[in-house]
């Protein structure tokens, strides 16, 4: 990017809030999947107007222009794969509105999950949706890739609870969709689109949420099988109970957050970590229905809490997974391929037993857990970096765990969104939808200025553009 140009930009932020240093360049060429670039230029604003001008100057030159949060995504949806600039929304970290009366917040879009709920807790209010990166992720980074969470089962998705938005266009134009009320039924929801489209229609600056009230206690439960913990999340909900969260992990995992962390898990094949809340007299009663539940489909132990700590500290374990995976082997290290598939509650069964399966087939260690209730599991493939042959298991296990999960009638994402790592799948899933989405892409974005290369734009597979040490296998 030439001179001229940086100082433009420059002129908008200020000199303190850009760098195009190599090392800087280098760290905003992340995010949490596997893929890596650096862009050419980070910038930080402040306000709405800053976006507004920052992307008006892309569009005049057709620069590729990438928004990112704080960089938590699993998916490469905020790695600037074709270069361009950075925008970096973390200054943007205002709390604006408080409204319990109405049931709603008003927010920029860098404010951290975490720190909304410090704040909405001296109300007894909290925006529930509890993605696993919640005391980093932001909220315009949650809106755009509709994050989710361990709450979704009762709570649903960010899209439920976005009310309004202010976004700006790829023109810089600064438009506002949405109301302030729980009901609107006044034309196109185009909150709702803006909702999961990974920042390539528009860079959203102000978050309009609805906010829900808050007494909870935790079970968790250990089985011998796999397949009876999943046994037990499809009876929960038939019987039907509808648990604010139900967590399971299987041995791989239990296994990596007792080495790693310490956390004291029960030594068990499978866990489930199984959430309700409520009144205290509701919440009492489902404790003894859950426990009963957990009990008839084999478990072979059951405590529950409702002390805080103690809920902290299993959640605490349940996070970790990711981390601790990575310290598991000697030489391998935790990736993100096949990482947030859902399918439909009742099949979980199959769904856990078939992906155990295609871990023993490709000698690959697979660790799967994930949100179980709603049908949203995760695996983690531990994979040597420095070795093709390793990566090549790798991918021919994501394919096949894909395939299991299109078979079984799910969605290659639950949360965590499409960018580069489930492009190829995304395009099986959603085929006769392709032409849609590019049609509105263009439409919005005809310059293709915002967060091209992805989703439906991605061309190529998913092994490319490694953080790690290993050249590109395509």
């Amino acid at each position: 990017m030439n001179e001229q140009l940086i100082k433009e930009l420059e002129s908008i932020v200020g000199e303190s809030n850009l760098s195009n240093k190599v090392a800087d360049l280098y760290t905003y060429g992340f995010d949490a999947s596997i893929h890596h670039h650096s862009p050419d230029v980070i910038v930080r604003p402040r306000s709405t107007e800053e976006v507004s001008a920052i992307v008006k100057l892309a569009g005049r030159e057709c620069i590729p222009l990438v928004p990112r949060g704080a960089g938590t995504g699993l998916c490469g949806s905020a790695v600037p794969i074709l270069g361009g600039i950075v925008l970096d929304m973390t200054r943007m970290n205002s709390v604006l509105e408080v409204k319990v009366a109405d049931l709603y917040c008003v927010a920029e879009a860098g404010v951290v999950y975490d720190k909304l709920n410090e704040v909405l807790a001296p109300h007894r209010f909290f925006f529930p949706c509890a993605p696993g990166s919640g005391e980093a992720c932001t909220l315009g980074g949650m809106v755009a890739m509709n994050a989710s969470g361990m709450r979704a089962i009762k709570y649903g998705a960010t899209r439920d609870y976005v009310m309004g938005l202010e976004v700006v266009l790829a023109n810089g134009e600064v438009m506002q969709v949405g109301t302030r009320t729980l009901k609107n039924a006044s034309g196109y929801q185009l909150e709702r689109l803006m909702v999961g489209s990974e920042g390539t229609l528009g860079i959203i600056t102000k978050v309009t949420l609805r906010i829900a009230p808050k007494s909870t206690a935790m079970i968790m439960a250990a089985f011998d099988h796999m397949e009876d913990a999943g046994k037990c999340v499809s009876k929960l909900i038939s019987t039907p109970l509808l648990p604010s969260a139900t967590e399971i992990m299987d041995r791989t995992c239990i296994e990596a957050v007792n080495k790693a962390v310490k956390a004291g898990l029960p030594h068990c094949e499978a866990l489930c970590m199984i959430e309700v809340d409520g009144d205290p007299r509701v919440v009492e009663d489902e404790e003894q229905k859950v426990e009963a539940v957990c009990r008839e489909v084999g478990a072979i132990s059951v405590e529950h809490t409702s002390d805080a700590r103690t809920m902290a500290r299993w959640t605490s374990a349940r996070k970790s997974v990711m981390s601790a995976l990575s310290r598991y082997g000697a030489t391998s290290v935790s990736v993100s391929l096949a990482d947030d598939m859902a399918v439909p509650i009742s099949r979980l069964p199959e769904a856990v037993v078939a992906f155990s399966e295609i871990s023993k087939r490709n000698c690959i260690v697979v660790g799967t857990y994930g949100h179980a209730a709603d049908g949203n599991l995760h695996t983690k493939m531990l994979v040597d970096p420095e070795n093709e042959d390793s990566w090549r298991r790798a991918e021919k296990c994501v394919t096949e765990i894909y395939d299991v999960v299109l078979k079984l009638g799910g969605t290659v994402t639950g949360e965590h969104g499409v960018g580069i790592t489930k492009a190829p799948y995304f395009f099986k899933e959603r085929e006769s939808a392709i032409p849609a989405m590019i049609a509105i892409k263009k439409a919005l974005d005809p310059q293709n200025i915002l967060n091209p290369g992805k989703m439906m734009q991605w061309e190529g597979g998913i092994i490319c553009s490694l953080r790690y040490p290993c050249r590109d296998l395509e």
